[in-house]
């Protein structure tokens, strides 16, 4: 396999790009100076060594913990419960949050072999026992996992003295809260429910 090949193929592999558009990828990379694909190589190179997951919420960062948890002025007793990371970017666009997150890794699927012992589950549990948490808000996606996921989480959650809710439905079923707009995902906040 050539080396055109070897890239092409790994750009493939990232969500969203086809196999067009990873061979036109691969070919603009080559019609670049040799400094630019450094460059590109360095930096996937530094995400990797020094990107990690936030030892309290999972959240990404070169940190032990993230910024957000790190941040006196947010609100410890608000748990905000997210499927990936780039679902905090989507509500902090919101400006409406000011709570901290837990991140869970991904969602229920069994026919994809996800189970709870793949999420972070048993750590959000953990955070919740060790006491001043008054909310947990569940903020998965609004498909089947979404839900599955968020009422799996609930019932871990349920002989802790807290409330628990989940976003309101101002979010397309099937949708991904990291492409959603602002407005969307605040008025999904403001309108949560209880489980």
């Amino acid at each position: 396999m050539s080396a055109i090949d070897d890239l092409t193929g790994e750009l493939a592999r990232l969500p969203g790009i086809g196999r067009k558009t990873a061979q036109r990828l691969t070919y603009h990379l080559l019609k670049q100076p040799p400094e630019q694909s450094r460059r590109l190589a360095e930096a996937l190179r530094t995400l990797s060594d020094k990107v990690r997951p936030c030892t309290r919420c999972f959240n990404l960062t070169e940190e032990p913990l993230c910024v957000i948890c790190r941040d006196p002025r947010r609100d410890p007793a608000l748990i905000c419960a997210v499927e990936e990371a780039a679902d905090i970017g989507a509500i902090e666009r919101a400006g409406e949050y000011r709570g901290q997150y837990h991140v869970l890794g991904g969602r229920l699927s069994p026919l994809d072999g996800v189970t709870p012992d793949d999420l972070t589950i048993p750590q959000l549990v953990q955070r919740v026992a060790a006491g001043d948490v008054r909310e947990v808000i569940l903020a998965t996606n609004p498909s089947l996992e979404g839900e599955a996921t968020a009422l799996y989480v609930q019932r871990q959650l349920s002989s802790f003295a807290l409330s628990i809710t989940r976003i309101a439905r101002g979010l397309p079923v099937g949708g991904d809260l990291e492409y959603a707009d602002g407005v969307t995902i605040a008025q999904a906040l403001s309108a949560r429910r209880a489980m």
